[in-house]
């Protein structure tokens, strides 16, 4: 019976959430970004085996777009890209003009700063800000590929979320594919193929239709294979740390991905009691409104962070009391600044999406 339902097509209907925001996917997505900028405060190697962020906000970002799809893609696809491209564009003027101040001189691969498909020229003075946007390289072509990849996956559900993992596998040990940008845009995508597939499985009820058997142990399995290999191939890369690794970080997040998006289908997960916290459910409505903002200027509040409390070792009162050396205390700072980031570049992302431009949403 079971080999049979997976013949049927997909019962779209049953995968359709509640309405209203879905606040399961909404907090793993504000969660997903306090790691990114927890991780690059404090470079922990382990933080992305205890949340593999940037895979679970692939999969976050799957989901939503075989939800989409049941629009027609050109529209869907259109529409994705009025939301990501004037915020970057936006971040981009800022970070174009002071790497110009620098001494940098662009050729006509600046074009890329436009419509981000290859990772955008820079310098080294500014690569800390622009050194992040393989993840909107990356997240643009799956868009673009998504009204393929998800007919593709609708042809045979688990065999081809199965097979998603084929091609990291192939660029690991048989061709490690070209050199340069097109190299690197192809490692991105076949590192996060299986999670952008888990959250098509997820929208369409696969997951929720196969047995726990069927996701748990493939997905533990996933994520034990991943695990054992960036610890035994720690003197390859010199780390544990998956996001050197990408087989490694393709197998932990995949797995990872699964159990997150099954549970939620399983268990019938919501979140629905984190509107009964004003002050918690605001703070993930705002991260979740303004994702791409954080994103993007999140490395350069890290970096603006530093001076801002060298200034602050000039006042004695300051440096006797306040922990200024700290780590923790750079990571203070740096969401301050994030706050002031989202306050004053925010409403681009509410004019990208053709909504009236709002301090926070």
């Amino acid at each position: 019976m079971k080999a049979a339902d997976e013949r049927k097509p997909p019962a779209r209907h049953a995968a359709r959430p509640p309405a209203g925001r879905d606040r399961y996917f909404d907090t793993l997505r504000a969660l997903a970004l306090v790691r990114v900028v927890a991780y690059h405060t404090f470079g922990w190697a382990w933080a992305g085996l205890v949340f593999p962020s940037m895979g679970i906000m692939f999969g976050l970002a799957g989901s939503l777009m075989a939800k989409s799809l049941e629009r027609p893609a050109p529209t869907v696809v259109r529409g994705r890209l009025r939301r990501l491209l004037p915020p970057f564009w936006f971040w981009g003027v800022f970070v174009v003009a002071a790497m110009l101040v620098h001494g940098w001189m662009p050729g006509r691969e600046i074009v890329l700063w436009i419509v981000p498909l290859g990772d955008p020229p820079g310098n080294a003075w500014g690569e800390q800000a622009w050194e992040i946007l393989w993840y909107l390289r990356t997240y643009l072509w799956f868009v673009l590929l998504s009204p393929l990849l998800l007919r593709v996956f609708r042809l045979a559900p688990p065999p081809v979320l199965a097979l998603s993992l084929v091609p990291v596998v192939v660029l690991q040990f048989i061709w490690a594919g070209p050199d340069g940008r097109v190299g690197s845009a192809l490692w991105d995508l076949a590192t996060y193929l299986c999670c952008w597939l888990a959250g098509f499985a997820h929208r369409d009820g696969v997951l929720r239709r196969l047995g726990p058997a069927a996701v748990v142990l493939p997905a533990l399995a996933a994520m034990a294979y991943g695990g054992w290999y960036a610890v035994s191939h720690q003197a390859v890369y010199g780390t544990y740390d998956l996001d050197e690794d990408p087989l490694a970080q393709a197998f932990w997040s995949a797995g990872a991905v699964l159990l997150l998006m099954w549970a939620k289908a399983y268990f019938r997960v919501d979140f629905a009691w984190l509107t009964r916290y004003r002050r918690l459910d605001r703070t993930v409505t705002v991260f979740n409104a303004r994702a791409v903002t954080i994103y993007l200027w999140h490395e350069i509040a890290l970096v603006l962070a530093v001076p801002v409390i060298d200034r602050f070792w000039d006042v004695p009162a300051l440096a006797a009391h306040l922990p200024l050396d700290s780590q923790w205390f750079l990571f203070g700072v740096g969401w301050v600044l994030i706050a002031l980031f989202v306050l004053l570049c925010g409403w681009v992302e509410d004019v990208a999406a053709r909504r009236k431009p709002r301090l926070l949403p």
